[in-house]
């Protein structure tokens, strides 16, 4: 086997190391919703003791990058591919950190007003899961038409990120008992916010490792 084939062999590795931690972080966050959604308290607590697993799973592809450099030497594109990989599984990893937090704050909302504030997550946290998956689809494929898109459906889950905002500014306004249970509640849907900031990271990775041109806009 030549150099080139073995590199392009242990690129694809790599290419399906990142599609198994982003469907693990795609899990973490419906699955987190899901717990909130059922008061599943059992399911909550599952996945905050399973965020390790994508932690682990986060070293293992920064080996394999490390590896990758140093025994292969890349350089240009192929260069830009591996960095834009170690980049995208910070991302990753603060997703499921995400994910657990919300899992987290689901064991300590017990309002009246669960049901009404509830309205604008579900559609959220499909929003952001799918803006996960294609954020790795388009790093895998190369896809720069499709990292636009996913950079583009941000705006919406900002719009719903601000309904959730202002719904829960006039539960207040109704019931300032509540104000725990917002708080938690506005946090939740913070959280989702992020996580979708985080696959526009990855997806302005992704226009780097192809063009070598980087906004420069992280989330932390």
């Amino acid at each position: 086997m030549n150099a080139r084939n073995s590199f392009d062999k242990e690129l694809e590795k790599l290419h399906m190391d990142l599609i198994k931690m982003g469907s693990m972080a795609e899990e973490a966050i419906e699955q987190s919703v899901h717990a909130f959604s059922l008061r599943d308290n059992a399911l909550a607590k599952e996945i905050m003791e399973g965020d390790h697993q994508i932690d682990d799973m986060e070293k293992q592809i920064e080996a394999g990058c490390l590896s990758l450099i140093l025994r292969q030497q890349p350089v240009a594109g192929d260069l830009r591919k591996i960095t834009c990989a170690l980049k995208m599984i910070t991302d990753l990893e603060r997703i499921a950190d995400n994910a657990a937090d919300i899992a987290e704050l689901s064991l300590m909302i017990r309002g009246e007003h669960i049901r009404e504030m509830m309205r604008h997550i579900p559609p959220m946290a499909k929003n952001s899961v799918e803006m996960v998956h294609h954020s790795i689809d388009a790093f895998v494929r190369s896809d720069l038409l499709l990292a636009e898109q996913v950079i583009s459906q941000d705006d919406t889950v900002d719009a719903l990120f601000c309904k959730v905002k202002d719904e829960l500014g006039e539960i207040l306004r109704r019931d300032r008992d509540s104000s725990d249970d917002a708080i938690d509640f506005l946090m939740i849907a913070k959280y989702l916010e992020r996580i979708a900031d985080h696959a526009v990271n990855i997806c302005e990775w992704v226009l780097f490792s192809e063009t070598g041109i980087h906004k420069n806009k992280r989330i932390m």
